[in-house]
């Protein structure tokens, strides 16, 4: 199925479904299926106590066997069919909720791999995986479970109220007159009770979040001796969860006590008016029995009904908030133009890929963030010549990253151009520069899976001579060695059985891998030790020869021989130049190289 974002037609507003179109029409044989079938059944449930008036009527008031075995089979005959009717019924049900499941996620998740950078910074990862979790399976459920249900309970109340009108309208009228009385009963509880669930729902992310941070944490809350804070705070939640779901209960409770007496009320009216018309000769006994079987099982779907709309009802916000998801546009997508040259993410048409030589150019250029307001760059131009060394410095939380996220194309400048080899970034895929980048994170992020797995990302038919040569380079390999079983050692979620310094020279390794012709490293070395740090800064030296690249420093004694040093405070390049320039000017650089200068020393002093 083609992953399209859903028809947003403002006529189109039947609780949203018409927008899951996209999604439905490639099903559209199985809920032909599934309803076809359920109609079967549920006609098929509406006759059933038919056979029960005749056996009373014939075989039980004239006391005759006459006819029995044909009974017997056309009774059976109906039982079985009904339960292989419902079976293929149920079945296409379950077919068709766990494709719209895999559709829908697929989609969601297609769609997230094609949106730019600032989308994931203005929406939080837990938004995010409720959007592309949670969503699609309340819509896959209620699309085809709440679809089985309706159809069944609207053919049986239907069915039920169209037989007793036909064998005695006044008897049917005082059965059916009690059937919205249940319905705006289950409309009422149904409303309380989705606004107490809604609470409860809330409940329990607080309690979800605090046992969470009760466990992740255990060092912190051990070493500021706050168990019992955390503790009272976590009792407190379960506190108001119990009172909660007890409420629940009691609504629950009386919804339950209210459909039982609407049903035992309406059996009360069929024994006595049915039972009266019995006495007198105008009603046979065998009819006031269906009667009295439809009076005790027409108010359960009754009921159901009601939830089935409800559900329907609530499920539009899930449908709305996927809806928006699958038509969010990224901030950064290539032209019609650029796609049918290079292809995209997805299918890349590489053959078409030009070397990238590595010359970088800021024309005029001016930008400010798609959530800000105030212009980051005004108007700024640097040339970075094929084999530059460009270093990035500035207090935590300065701006630093900026630059960096320009050159990579996770935004666009609001003015002017970031130029590749001469020409507008723009005029080339996204895929394309991206496969010539390395990018090494200061918190690096490695995948489930092995250490080969990880490794191949950078290039994925590197052999194992070339992956241990990348290790070797960044002094990685003795991780690798220490490894229970080396490359194929599985290395959990976020690779989370490896130290921070571990995943990080791996990291290093993945980058290196793929031969980029631009090198990016964001604070790369700060979460390794100081030794390992100057092995690796040697290898790179050697390794970004002939290559441009981009450094964000974290201590400045690693980038005093790079070619230009832009200094960034306040968000805004207030200085550039060679490490010796800026230290002659006495500015902003030179005050932040003596102060970290003397941090060290002191440090150095206090291990001695």
């Amino acid at each position: 199925m083609k992953r399209t974002a859903a028809d947003t037609s403002p006529k189109l507003r039947f609780f949203g479904l018409p927008k899951m179109k996209p999604f439905l029409k490639p099903h559209a044989p199985l809920f032909i299926v599934m309803v076809v079938f359920t109609l079967i059944v549920g006609s098929m449930q509406v006759i059933l106590p038919l056979f029960q008036q005749y056996a009373i009527d014939h075989f039980i008031a004239e006391k005759t066997t006459e006819g029995l075995p044909l009974f017997i089979a056309a009774y059976v005959g109906v039982l079985v069919l009904s339960g292989v009717f419902d079976f293929i019924a149920c079945y296409n049900c379950s077919k068709i909720e766990l494709y719209l499941l895999q559709d829908i996620r697929s989609a969601c998740f297609d769609h997230l791999q094609t949106l730019s950078v600032s989308y994931f910074s203005q929406n939080s990862v837990g938004r995010l995986h409720a959007r592309v979790m949670s969503d699609p399976a309340n819509i896959a459920s209620v699309l085809s479970w709440d679809t089985y249900s309706g159809v069944w309970n609207v053919v049986y109340v239907l069915g039920a109220a169209v037989v007793m009108l036909a064998l005695q309208p006044v008897l049917a009228l005082l059965v059916i007159v009690v059937i919205p009385l249940v319905a705006l009963a289950s409309v009422y509880f149904q409303k309380k009770l989705t606004v107490l669930h809604r609470e409860a729902r809330e409940l329990n992310s607080v309690i979800t979040g605090g046992f969470n941070e009760g466990i992740t944490g255990v060092e912190t809350s051990k070493t500021l001796f706050i168990e019992g804070d955390l503790d009272r705070r976590f009792f407190s939640a379960t506190k108001a969860m119990q009172r909660r779901s007890s409420k629940i209960g009691h609504f629950r409770a009386l919804f339950v006590t209210v459909i039982a007496f609407a049903s035992s009320a309406a059996l009360a009216l069929v024994l006595w008016y049915g039972g009266a018309l019995t006495s007198d000769g105008l009603l046979l006994v065998g009819t006031l029995s269906v009667f009295m079987t439809y009076a005790q099982g027409i108010m359960e779907p009754v009921q159901w009904s009601v939830d089935c709309f409800s559900n329907l009802i609530s499920v539009k916000v899930n449908i709305e908030r996927i809806t928006a998801l699958l038509a969010a546009e990224s901030d950064v997508k290539d032209t019609p133009e650029v796609v049918a040259k290079y292809g995209d993410s997805f299918e890349p048409k590489k053959e078409n890929f030009e070397p990238l030589i590595g010359h970088i150019a800021f024309d005029d250029v001016t930008f400010r963030y798609p959530d800000g307001g105030e212009n980051i760059l005004e108007h700024f131009s640097l040339d970075v010549p094929q084999g530059t060394n460009v270093a990035i410095v500035g207090e935590t939380g300065a701006g630093k990253s900026t630059l960096v996220n320009l050159v990579c194309r996770f935004y666009e400048p609001t003015e002017g151009r970031v130029l590749i080899d001469g020409k507008d970034a723009r005029e080339r895929s996204v895929h394309w520069l991206h496969s010539n980048i390395g990018y090494v994170l200061q918190t690096p992020h490695l995948f489930s899976g092995t250490v080969r797995e990880n490794l191949l990302y950078g290039r994925e038919d590197a052999t194992d001579e070339e992956l241990w040569k990348a290790l070797r380079a960044v002094k990685a390999d003795r991780v690798v060695e220490r490894l229970e079983h080396g490359l194929d050692t599985r290395i959990g979620e976020g690779g989370n059985s490896l130290s921070t310094g571990e995943k990080q020279l791996l990291s290093f390794a993945r980058a290196i891998l793929a031969d980029p012709a631009i090198f990016i490293l964001d604070e790369a070395t700060s979460s390794i030790d100081t030794l390992t740090e100057k092995l690796i800064q040697d290898a790179i030296q050697k390794l970004m020869e002939g290559r441009t690249s981009f450094v964000i420093a974290h201590r400045l004694s690693t980038i005093t021989s790079a070619d230009i040093i832009l200094v960034v405070d306040g968000g805004k390049i207030v200085e550039r130049g060679t490490h010796e320039e800026l230290l002659s000017r006495r500015g902003a650089y030179f005050k932040l190289y003596m102060r970290q200068f003397r941090e060290e020393n002191i440090e150095r002093s206090e291990r001695v």
